[in-house]
């Protein structure tokens, strides 16, 4: 996680009020949601008061407690719906941590449910999900560049470019690169 004091609004406020507003909503205390995430009680008050960003993989778990993809909670904190995105204009969000950049190609909106989103891992990175944000949730995943190692439960693909892997999500899922090569790929989410 990486401190954010004294900055103005960024895409990392606007997820910690999301998360704040997401837990109220289901009228959770910070204790319940930390047995339910197995997130610590300190890292969620941190993260709902924008004191530090989210990693990737805190984020996960709290998508999944919550039942929503990443991506969704990605455009909550999002201003608006725009049909038509500029590569300027399109979000990025980053864990220096790990590695991982993740771009929104298609921001999803209410009223749709596909959206696709590149990622780009650093070489020697690795996130793991203990969860799906949504039990069957499909993913189309479509290597550009690198080698990327996908863990489904036990299964295991190791991707090269031009490769692609379509899949749907009901346990635990990790996504890891080799020490020498990173990865970019274009992740579709239905």
């Amino acid at each position: 996680m990486r401190e954010n004091a004294d900055r103005p609004e960024t895409i990392d406020s606007r997820i910690a009020a999301r998360l704040k507003e997401l837990r109220a909503a289901r009228g959770w205390s910070l204790d319940e949601l930390a047995k339910r995430s197995e997130v610590s009680r300190a890292t969620l008050s941190r993260l709902e008061k924008a004191e530090v960003s989210a990693s990737a993989a805190v984020l996960g778990k709290l998508c999944a407690v919550y039942g929503l993809p990443m991506s969704r909670l990605m455009m909550m904190a999002e201003a608006g719906y725009t049909p038509l995105l500029r590569p300027a204009d399109q979000p990025v969000w980053k864990d220096a941590e790990i590695g991982f950049t993740r771009r929104s190609l298609s921001p999803p909106a209410e009223a749709l449910s596909g959206e696709a989103v590149e990622c780009v891992l650093a070489p020697g990175a690795h996130i793991a999900y203990s969860a799906p944000p949504r039990p069957g949730l499909e993913h189309h995943l479509l290597m550009r560049e690198g080698k990327l190692t996908v863990r489904l439960d036990e299964t295991v693909h190791t991707l090269s470019p031009g490769d692609s892997l379509r899949y749907r999500l009901f346990g635990a899922s990790s996504f890891e690169t080799p020490a020498g090569e990173g990865a970019r790929y274009i992740l579709f989410l239905v």
